[in-house]
């Protein structure tokens, strides 16, 4: 009696031959062959004629569904069955195929054969064969039927003509989850048959045999499960197979869509059976975000895979941020308003490594690309992840920064600055923006950017210049006859000592700050320094460290350190360390600088607040001789408003107007009479012959000497303000009068200190401004103005009304007066207001604190009204009409 089974279709290996599982248990399968019957074969080496269009007929009818086997006979040797087959709606095999035309009856069939109901079915094979010879219909029709079919994808040929298009293909066998074999029917002479890797994602593998050993190497767990996922949705089913790319291993790499159902990637990983693969994100592009959606679905879920997941904190927020150091390419050191630092790794990308040969080069270009665009900014971090510390590593933040709304984790990868890092298949430490990076980073490539341009760029070298105090008597003769050098804070070694590289010159040089002295602290966190010290050190990391800077140099020291002024944003940071109460002012070497008034005026405020090393001082300790304070004087300390008007009149004389129009005066009768004492002294001293002694060869910025005033040819004292070292000619400013010129070092003469110097007579021209009044911008009407104050000025014994003295910038805001003009001191007589009437200045649009007392109210009104009939005449500036309109 003939044996009966059922079974579910599984595949189908030729127009004759099925493979069918069980429908209680799928992995229980079994091949089932066709009785009578002879189908043409497929093979590796080439198919014969009409062998896959004979497949292809009972594949379309029969894959999938279930069918009723009855066993006719057994090959003893195989073991392989032979029968019919039907389907549940009633489809009969072989004989629908043989009807097609698709099957050939074997000659032999039947012979030995008994059965009578076999017999009568073999006749009826045999008469729809014939039917099908006589309409030429499949095989049958005698040519053609040949389809060649390639193994493998070939050269680069096969993703120029195919990348990107979506072409028909039948899946053929599934080798795991994400690797299948799929016959691509891209013509209809020509199919490839070739390994397809699923792009996008990584299943765990399957058991398999090592072919070199033997040896059966375990699967994965899931392995097995992912494979039966997709032989059950996609074995011998025809798809739709989308072509991305190739691996490194020539395998195709493609989205296999099913018919009805969409991409089975995005199945595989929302049922936990694979993880997102990253190195196809770069084929994918915008596509592998669906990908990644899905994952997260299992991630959340704990499937599978995912069955002991551990969810990342939501709750971390973005922390604004100043970047206050660059370590690298891919690290920095931020902190918070609360000053807390925190070092912050960027995420998933990584800066050129010392170790590769391609990449070495660019350390020092990337981190300057970086230096530029960071420090010092501001930045929102929001933090992806945080690595515990191990044996090897310390404990790490991974973040991504903001930069005025910029990525710079994706900026440094498309510059070429930064490689993306591999992550581990579950390192959940990475940027949100990952395959951005990415596609970035190919981009990069084809574009050669940075490190991938293949051609290593010129490392800058710095010389040290401070290496000896030879080579810093060299670059001292350059430095020292320019003004506002730029270069860069390199390194912080105390408060007051920096390393400065000077790109410009390939320099690199010591610094010491010009007119302060910092405590030193300890070279190492176990020494202890002065107190102070380590505070006066993290102020100057906190400002200057690797900061774009300016630097003024004056000298050198005796070790070859280069003695200045160090500028970052234009701020000095000399007057602001002793502004903080971490430095001291040493008054001798600040005057040779020549910035000894500001230095005098911050320490006078880190006094006065107490701060820093000045935070237990007692002011009956300072020895410094101070003049008696003026009314003025009490409120530029309070410098909020003054109740009583000044009545501080002084005799004056105007001395010098300088390019910005403000004023140099002395005071009559203070020290005037000393002064011409003195002069008399010193014009005496000078006429000797003895006298007649040249300054020394190299003079410095700031030294005191004797100088003859080029219009009168007297002598007079002066200070060098610069030098022009290549010319051997200096500008040197008159103390006593306040105008300046140049002059070659030869004309100049040493001053006596003792005899002469500042110390037995201070300088007598101070500096001076016309309260209330703001002077034009525009060059032309500035000249006109200054011109003005000179008519009404110049050789005049005049009288100062000091309204407001400004202690921090030792400036005299003052009301003149001309006692010789027609009525007394009154406020509608003075020169600040026939400026303002002449159209050559105009009431500040912004008045100081001091200034809107109300004490000043008639002042005020009395100038607007000045500067009304002014504007009404159209004088001076006001020419063109009111300029403060718009």
């Amino acid at each position: 009696m003939a044996k009966v089974f059922y079974g579910t279709i599984k595949s189908v290996l030729s127009g004759d031959t099925l493979v069918v599982a069980n429908i209680n248990n799928p992995a229980n399968e079994r091949t089932f062959s066709l009785a009578f019957v002879s189908a043409p074969r497929l093979s590796k080496d080439g198919d014969e004629p009409f062998a896959f269009q004979s497949r292809e007929f009972l594949r379309n009818l029969t894959v999938g569904k279930q069918i009723k086997c009855t066993v006719l006979y057994t090959i003893p040797n195989s073991g392989r069955e032979y029968g019919t087959a039907v389907l549940q709606d009633k489809t009969e095999f072989p004989d629908e195929s043989v009807k097609a035309g698709w099957l050939k009856v074997r000659e032999d069939a039947g012979r030995k054969e008994e059965s009578e109901e076999v017999l009568e079915r073999l006749d009826s094979l045999r008469n729809l064969e014939t039917q099908a010879k006589n309409e030429n219909k499949g095989l049958h029709v005698g040519t053609g039927g040949i389809i060649e079919v390639q193994n493998d994808i070939g050269g680069p040929e096969f993703l120029n003509e195919w990348k990107g298009k979506t072409v028909d293909g039948i899946v053929e066998r599934v080798i795991s989850g994400d690797r299948l074999l799929i016959r691509l029917l891209l013509t209809e002479k020509k199919h490839w048959q070739v390994m397809t890797l699923l792009a996008g994602i990584r299943t765990p593998s399957t058991e398999r045999i090592n072919t070199s050993t033997g040896q059966t190497q375990p699967g994965e767990e899931y392995g097995s499960d992912a494979r039966a996922y997709v032989e059950q949705r996609l074995q011998q089913r025809q798809v739709k197979v989308k072509i991305v790319g190739a691996s490194p291993q020539g395998q195709l790499v493609a989205t296999v869509l099913h018919p009805v159902r969409g991409n089975i990637a995005e199945f595989l990983l929302q049922d936990g059976l694979a993880r997102c693969n990253d190195f196809h994100s770069t084929m994918l592009g915008s596509e592998m975000a669906a990908l990644r959606e899905a994952e997260k679905k299992a991630q959340a879920a704990r499937v599978r895979l995912h069955k002991n997941h551990v969810a990342k904190s939501t709750d971390s927020k973005d922390l604004e941020m100043t970047v206050i150091k660059i370590i690298g390419a891919d690290a920095i050191i931020v902190r918070n308003k609360a000053g807390d630092e925190k070092k912050i790794n960027l995420s998933s990308v990584r800066g050129p490594r010392a170790g590769e040969p391609s990449e070495s080069p660019f350390r020092d270009e990337a981190k300057e690309f970086l230096r530029k665009k960071l420090i010092g900014k501001h930045v929102r971090v929001t933090i992806d992840g945080s690595k515990a510390a191990t044996d090897d590593f310390e404990a790490r933040d991974v973040g991504t920064v903001i930069q005025n709304g910029k990525n710079i984790n994706l900026t440094l990868v498309q510059e070429g600055y930064c490689s993306v890092i591999r992550h581990r298949k579950d390192d959940t430490d990475r940027a949100p923006n990952y395959d951005e990076l990415l596609a970035a980073q190919e981009t990069a490539k084809e574009e050669k950017k940075g490190m991938w341009s293949g051609k290593p760029p010129k490392v800058k070298q710095y010389a040290d210049m401070s290496e000896s105090v030879q080579k810093a008597k060299v670059q001292l003769s350059t430095l020292a006859r320019q003004r506002k050098v730029p270069g860069v804070v390199d390194f912080c070694k105390s408060g007051s000592r920096f390393t400065i590289l000077i790109p410009r010159e390939g320099a690199k040089l010591t610094l010491v700050l010009a007119g302060v002295r910092a405590p030193r602290a300890g070279r190492t966190p176990q020494e202890k320094g002065e107190p102070f010290g380590q505070e006066a050190l993290d102020l100057a990391n906190r400002r200057c460290n690797q900061r774009d800077c300016e630097i003024d140099v004056h000298d050198i020291d005796k070790v070859g350190g280069f003695i200045g002024d160090l500028y970052i944003n234009r701020e000095s940071f000399a007057k602001l360390l002793v502004e903080e109460g971490l430095a001291s002012v040493h008054e001798y070497s600040a005057e040779k600088s020549g910035n000894a008034a500001e230095l005098l005026a911050a320490q006078k405020r880190a006094k006065d607040g107490k701060k820093g090393m000045w935070h237990d001082w007692d002011p009956s300790q300072d020895e410094v001789e101070e003049t008696e304070a003026s009314p003025a004087d009490s409120a530029a300390d309070a410098a909020v408003t003054i109740d009583k008007k000044p009545e501080d009149y002084r005799d004056i004389v105007v001395t010098n107007i300088d390019a910005a129009g403000r004023l140099k005066i002395q005071e009559i009768g203070k020290g005037t009479a000393s002064l011409t004492t003195m002069m008399n002294e010193f014009r005496k001293f000078n006429l000797d012959p003895k006298s007649n002694v040249a300054a020394k060869e190299n003079p410095k910025a700031g030294d005191y000497v004797a100088a003859k005033f080029t219009a009168d040819g007297e002598w007079y004292r002066a200070r060098i303000r610069s030098n022009d070292r290549a010319a051997k000619v200096a500008e040197v400013v008159y103390i006593d009068y306040g105008n300046s010129e140049k002059q070659p070092w030869s004309k100049l003469r040493p001053l006596d200190q003792a005899q002469f110097g500042t110390q037995r007579l201070k300088a007598q021209a101070v500096d001076a401004q016309l309260s209330f009044v703001q002077l034009p911008v525009a060059p032309d009407y500035l000249s006109d103005a200054i011109n003005f104050i000179y008519e009404l000025t110049e050789g005049k014994q005049l009288v100062g009304s000091f309204d407001f003295v400004d202690t921090k910038e030792n400036l005299s805001y003052i009301t003149i007066f001309d006692p010789k003009s027609q009525g007394s001191a009154k406020v509608t007589e003075s020169v600040n207001r026939e400026i303002v009437l002449n159209g050559h200045a105009m009431v500040p649009r912004k008045l100081k604190p001091w200034e809107r007392s109300k004490v000043f109210e008639p002042v005020l009104k009395s100038l607007k009204e000045a500067e009304t009939k002014a504007k009404e005449d159209r004088l001076g500036m006001w020419e063109y009409g009111d300029l403060t309109e718009d």
